[in-house]
């Protein structure tokens, strides 16, 4: 991360809180806490009125900022709920996207609001099965790739642990039978392919348009699905 980017990501902290030691950026954002010291100077340096409170930490003075978008004490704590969903049912791409935003909504909700939130956060537990735990990084790559129509080259080990390098035109990522599968056009096979997400071994976008313009849509796919909805 460069420093113009630390910096932002270290107001966007101070915004999504009351306070923030120097310690909890540190440790953030893997500097040093000179580093800390300089990096709110810097952020004063140009007119962003950080300041600090003993005993407490580092705070964006009140009024600073006007929040582009309001939220509703319902609307955050509904956000905050789906984030334990997320640590359930998602890998850790997503966990970490998901956060990144959820730490930007935080920024404009009210001193109030934050409060709310922050006791919120204390008390909501969720307990997924070992079944559900995503170990592997790949969904967001996935998503990338069917929102933007990229091509994608995997590594995949079947069920027999037969392992294979693939090219494939991902149309779709659904869940089902406990686990993350990617609906793709496979370059190999010459046809749709089911591939189950935990098996993929490697996994990069490479760009190469579809050499098909027209797939199956994901609604008449799963109907061939193994699993009655």
């Amino acid at each position: 991360m460069n420093r113009i980017d630390r910096l932002f990501g270290i107001l966007t902290l101070l915004q999504s809180k009351k306070y923030v030691t120097g310690e909890k950026i540190a440790e953030k954002f893997h500097i040093s806490i000179r580093s800390v010291y300089r990096d709110i100077k810097a952020l004063n340096e140009q007119g962003i009125p950080v300041s600090f409170e003993p005993y407490r930490g580092y705070f964006v003075v009140n009024g600073y900022f006007l929040p582009p978008v309001s939220f509703s004490t319902e609307e955050a704590n509904a956000l905050l709920l789906m984030e334990s969903i997320v640590s359930g049912f998602a890998d850790k791409s997503i966990h970490r996207h998901y956060s990144a935003a959820l730490t930007k909504v935080k920024a404009v909700l009210r001193s109030s609001q934050k409060d709310s939130i922050e006791r919120l956060a204390s008390n909501i537990k969720f307990q997924a099965s070992p079944c559900f735990i995503q170990h592997h990084e790949y969904l967001s790559t996935i998503q990338q790739a069917i929102g933007q129509q990229q091509v994608v080259e995997i590594e995949y080990s079947n069920a027999k642990k037969e392992i294979s390098k693939r090219k494939a035109e991902p149309i779709g990522l659904v869940f089902y039978a406990f686990s993350w599968h990617l609906i793709g056009w496979c370059h190999l096979k010459r046809d749709y392919r089911d591939f189950k997400v935990s098996r993929i071994l490697r996994i990069r976008c490479i760009p190469e348009d579809f050499t098909r313009k027209n797939h199956v849509s994901m609604n008449d796919y799963m109907k061939q699905l193994p699993v009655d909805y």
